[in-house]
């Protein structure tokens, strides 16, 4: 990743190259030619959501939410499906509740 927010982005949440790409609808070349990123609002609108909580609850415990099946799903799988508004609830719940993990039944 050569873009500076969606390196930012990756880094906050531990996410993979392919994994920016399916959140952000871009393809390897757009990234690799840089400029375009910067302009995707939906990287605007996820480094302000996940600013407060990364320092909030620090990045390895967000790292580790975003791969941890919580109330709404894995939030990984709620960002890379595109559904930003589950996502916001779910980064809500972890503000207000802290990570939970619960015994599988």
């Amino acid at each position: 990743m050569q873009t500076s927010a969606a390196q930012l982005l990756a880094e906050r949440l531990g996410l993979t190259d392919d994994e920016v790409l399916a959140v952000l609808d871009a393809d390897p070349l757009s990234v690799i030619a840089g400029g375009e990123m910067e302009h995707k609002p939906q990287l605007a609108l996820l480094l302000t959501l996940t600013s407060e909580p990364a320092e909030q609850v620090g990045l390895p415990t967000l790292h580790r939410w975003m791969r941890t099946a919580g109330p709404a799903g894995r939030p990984v799988e709620l960002l890379t499906s595109r559904d930003f508004g589950a996502f916001e609830d779910a980064l809500a719940t972890l503000q207000e509740r802290g990570l939970v993990i619960r015994k599988a039944r």
